[in-house]
């Protein structure tokens, strides 16, 4: 579930909300309680950056690619003795 942020077009007040996205949008504020508050569209709060941590992530055995391979398509002469 995506983490909502709202904020009071009244007062001011911020506020994050943890929401489905098939949820109602929120619109009265708990802090003056008027039907002011909007949703803000916001940077997600994580960034994926990086060299190489998708390519490690999740594989086993021969499947693994270290990030700077300089053939990261053919198999290392290593797997291809043990194969």
């Amino acid at each position: 579930m995506p983490i909502y942020e709202y904020e009071c077009k009244a007062c001011g007040h911020r506020l994050e909300k943890l929401q489905k996205v098939s949820a109602t949008p929120l619109t009265e504020c708990p802090d003056c309680e008027k039907p002011e508050l909007a949703r803000l569209i916001s940077a997600a709060g994580f960034r994926l950056a990086g060299g190489g941590w998708y390519e490690t992530d999740f594989k086993s055995g021969d499947k693994k690619n270290l990030a700077g391979d300089s053939d990261k398509s053919a198999p290392s002469k290593e797997s291809k003795a043990t194969a």
